[in-house]
């Protein structure tokens, strides 16, 4: 917290944090003055929100159907499959991704030609960027976030399930009723917990799959960071953008937290 202060200076190495000069406010106004604002904002919210609407449901959904799984064996080899690929460096998913979407040799597009269509640039292609993305982050952390979803449906009560089979009750009717209400507090906070990180997009998966032809979509507040940062030695001006996106997020967490403590849902304080 203490190098924060280099947000507010024009901070130079030599000079240190407390010998540097206070601007104030200076950096911030740049950055959202800049021509650049707009776009590197809009696309992390593209990003971020459409993560969040396809990523943040479906691991509830893996965790559903795998719970209703007669097997044991069958099903601890559902889960191990799932969520391996979490276990895989974001640098080899990548990799993987350029192989398979490569418009000479690629799987995809060599499925695409099988079927009389043309190949494409995946991802050399600014529209493909996000929806790329999204499904490759599903595709390695929807299987790990599923674990939480199942240890909360560990912890219902089986003989909630025994009244309703009784009762007549078929599998959806016990899902809707009983697991779904069941896991519902670990679902508020982990979505309240969400909205607090949105912004935070993931760097280096975005960065490894940024080049010079998809820069219209793929430049992040992340990215753009390390640009000016590092590449550029614009050590305040950097410094004031990552905490203005601290900032966004704490924001949105408090104000989500704040809705499902007025809904009386389960918050985190």
């Amino acid at each position: 917290m203490y190098g924060v202060q280099i947000a507010f200076r024009n901070y130079n190495p030599v000079d240190g944090f407390t010998g540097s000069p206070w601007v104030g406010l200076q950096h911030f106004v740049r950055f959202v003055n800049s021509y650049q604002f707009g776009q590197v904002l809009g696309n992390t919210l593209w990003i971020a929100v459409l993560g969040l609407l396809v990523a943040f449901p479906i691991p509830i959904i893996l965790a559903l159907l795998v719970n209703q799984l007669q097997s044991e064996r069958f099903k601890k080899f559902t889960q191990t499959v799932l969520y391996s690929p979490a276990f895989i460096s974001t640098v080899v998913v990548v990799g993987i991704m350029f192989v398979l979407l490569s418009p000479r040799s690629g799987l995809v597009n060599n499925a695409i030609q099988l079927a009389g269509g043309e190949p494409v640039f995946f991802m050399g292609s600014a529209e493909w960027f996000r929806p790329i993305y999204v499904i490759s982050d599903v595709w390695q952390n929807a299987g790990f976030a599923m674990i939480v979803y199942l240890a909360a449906l560990a912890g219902i009560d089986p003989a909630l399930h025994d009244a309703a089979k009784v009762d007549g009750a078929n599998k959806l009717q016990r899902v809707r009723h009983i697991d779904l209400p069941g896991i519902m507090p670990v679902i508020t906070v982990l979505f309240i917990l969400a909205i607090g990180n949105l912004l935070n997009v993931g760097f280096e998966k975005a960065l490894l799959m940024q080049t010079n032809l998809n820069l219209s979509t793929s430049e992040i507040i992340q990215t753009y960071v390390y640009h000016a940062g590092l590449q550029q030695a614009q050590f305040s001006y950097s410094a004031a953008i990552g905490l203005f996106n601290s900032i966004l997020n704490l924001a949105l967490l408090l104000t989500f937290n704040w809705v499902a403590r007025k809904a009386n849902q389960a918050t985190l304080w």
